[in-house]
């Protein structure tokens, strides 16, 4: 599949791209789907972005893959993704003929942009790859690692040169002079090692950075090196004594990464902003403002005339000369946290950790709209019943009500004192319950948002709170491993439920309300007997992958059980029987959130590789709990 989509994407996007706009006529939504999925929300995180050398090309890599766009149009041109452990790094030869990809399994795949076929892949390191680099001349590759070396490659063999050693943590990020002549490598110590390229002969150590070294740039005639790191400082140095130069100390983040001009005049530094600053002084020049969280990644065209810039689910294009924001492009999107399908079946809603809310087309896939005004990041939403109001828990320590048809924000529900893990509506839609990690669980007022009452008795982070169908119950899942049953009525606790080892990431009710499923950090999902509090059943995944959501089909016949798991998967159980039904894989990173539409077809999982994605169930699943 990735041999495929990838001579289809080099070669048609960067031979005759602007020639070729509906190259796939696919919406986005459908490119390169897992196995079962029908359709996919968003399209994750903002990683490193790059511009192709011509510049008619934008590359943004993220957990998921690579997205193309055409510079010009902004347009979706193609997705790379593939059976890989995530893409962490990548990097364009000078001249645009091959594209090298770093993948969290510690391996480079190498990819010929003329043939449209992938060349080679490198092995040697045994970790992650987050530095990867071309040297000027286009000839040899350098790679950093989390294993702590430095690997230099022949560009056009993909034959292993040499391991330059002499990290001893993680190294964060490589560059090359323009000469060609030195390497660069930053690690997590905050050291900054220069390094002979033609002979790996180690030439000077740069210290002054307290903590991890993310980014290195080196100047246009090469005797200045611009460092970020997480001491929210940018370092330059003089590459050819080694001596510190000055420090930037305006940032009050960590910076992510620092860029030079195409010119060379100017360089860019990113944090929770943009800064911009003379090569050759250090002096700050101006700032750009308009991301909503941190920004890690930063590059300007080709050509010098635009800086695009990203990392909070927006990409943003700027004049580089004025530093008027001249475009966004939208559609990318961070860890999704909570997912929730409205109850006519119509509408999906993600809480996402880019303190947003968003609305989805169940049918179409097309985004809806943005709910904002949330200060911290969305731990949890829920429909009320009637599919009129939206409930959000956030990290803030508030709950939020909003209408769910103009996106308009109702009330704040405030009391809590630490972050909301868990927020859910009661069955008749008059109260909203919030669990959060002061220990307590709050009843509101759902139309008027006044607080009701507090359930007062776990010792630990309330994770998950869910009420019986009838309402009459209310189930929490704590920290500590426990989970309390609640009169919902009165706030007396009635039963405690003991059994897993670890804490309890998500419970929910049977849809006859005679079952409680709940996920566990154990690894283990366990069925409860929702009236006596006796253990039922328990069902374990044979590597003991943490279960963070656990959610039935709706029906009262046969009972399926959707669970979303560290390792990134979902997996579907015969509650009854414990047979394990199926496995759907797909996402990079673990699955916070399950959900069901209303008639069972359609399972959505949100990840934290920042989307969602739809499963079409099978007859042998869908129809079971009917």
């Amino acid at each position: 599949m990735k041999t495929r989509l990838l001579f289809i994407f080099l070669t048609l996007i960067l031979i005759s791209i602007l020639s070729l706009p509906n190259a796939f006529p696919q919406e986005y939504t459908q490119w390169e789907l897992p196995d079962g999925a029908i359709a996919r929300l968003g399209k994750g995180g903002v990683g490193e972005i790059q511009y192709a050398p011509d510049g008619r090309l934008l590359a943004v890599a993220n957990r998921i893959g690579i997205w193309l766009y055409d510079a010009t149009t902004l347009q979706e041109a193609a997705f790379l993704t593939g059976d890989t452990d995530g893409i962490i790094s990548m990097a364009f030869s000078p001249d645009g003929r091959t594209f090298a990809i770093g993948i969290g399994d510690g391996t480079i795949q190498i990819w010929d942009t003329i043939i449209g076929a992938r060349k080679t892949t490198l092995v040697g390191h045994v970790n992650g790859i987050f530095g990867i680099s071309f040297s000027p001349d286009g000839n040899t590759i350098v790679s950093g690692s989390s294993d702590g070396t430095v690997r230099l490659w022949d560009a056009h063999t993909g034959e292993h040169k040499r391991t330059l050693t002499g990290h001893t943590d993680w190294v964060w990020s490589v560059a090359f002079s323009p000469d060609g002549n030195i390497v660069a490598s930053g690690d997590s110590n905050g050291d900054i090692h220069l390094w002979n390229a033609n002979t790996g002969k180690h030439q000077k150590t740069l210290t002054g950075h307290k903590r991890y070294v993310l980014s290195m740039a080196f100047s246009l005639d090469g005797r200045t090196l611009a460092s970020g790191g997480e001491d929210n400082t940018v370092r330059l140095w003089d590459t050819i004594t080694g001596a510190h130069k000055k420090t930037l100390t305006e940032h009050t983040g960590t910076v992510d990464k620092v860029v030079f001009s195409p010119d060379g005049s100017t360089f860019a530094s990113a944090s929770g902003d943009i800064r911009l600053w003379d090569a050759n002084t250090g002096t700050h020049k101006m700032t750009l403002k308009g991301h909503l969280g941190g920004i890690n990644s930063v590059a300007f065209s080709p050509d010098g005339n635009t800086i695009v810039t990203g990392g909070d689910g927006n990409i943003r294009l700027w004049d580089a000369n004025t530093g008027k924001h001249k475009n966004t492009l939208s559609g990318h999107t961070s860890m999704v946290r909570s997912i929730a399908f409205s109850p006519d079946g119509n509408t999906i809603v993600t809480g996402n950790f880019d303190s947003t809310i968003r609305l989805w087309d169940a049918h179409t896939r097309k985004h809806k709209m943005t709910l904002t005004g949330n200060t911290w990041d969305v731990q949890s939403v829920a429909f009320s019943p009637d599919g009129n109001r939206i409930a959000s828990g956030n990290y803030d320590g508030n709950a939020r009500l909003w209408d769910a048809h103009t996106g308009k924000q109702i009330t704040t529900l405030t009391g809590h004192t630490e972050g909301i893990n868990s927020v859910v509506f009661s069955p008749d839609g008059g109260t909203v319950a919030s669990g959060s990690e002061d220990d307590t669980v709050r009843l509101w007022d759902a139309h008027t948002g006044k607080h009701k009452k507090t359930l007062i008795g776990h010792t630990e982070d309330v994770q998950s709170v869910a009420f019986s169908p009838n309402g009459k119950i209310i189930a929490t899942g704590c920290y500590d491993g426990t989970i309390h049953l609640w009169d919902a009525k009165t706030g007396v606790q009635k039963k405690t439920l003991i059994g897993h080892t670890k804490n309890i990431w998500s419970v929910t009710f049977s849809p006859d309300g005679n079952t409680i499923a709940s996920g566990s950090g154990d690894g283990t999902i366990r069925l409860w007997n929702a009236n006596t509090g006796e253990h039922e059943n328990t069902l374990t995944t044979n590597d003991k992958q943490s279960a963070f959501s656990v959610a039935f089909s709706p029906g009262r016949r046969r009972r399926i059980l959707a669970s979303g798991h560290e390792d990134g998967t979902t997996r579907l159980w015969d509650a009854d029987t414990r047979i394990h039904i199926t496995t759907l894989t797909g996402h990079a990173s673990r699955v916070w959130s399950v959900a069901f539409n209303p008639d069972g077809r359609i399972l959505a999982s949100g990840s934290g590789d920042g989307t969602v994605l739809l499963w079409g169930l099978t007859p042998s699943a869908s129809q079971l709990s009917r």
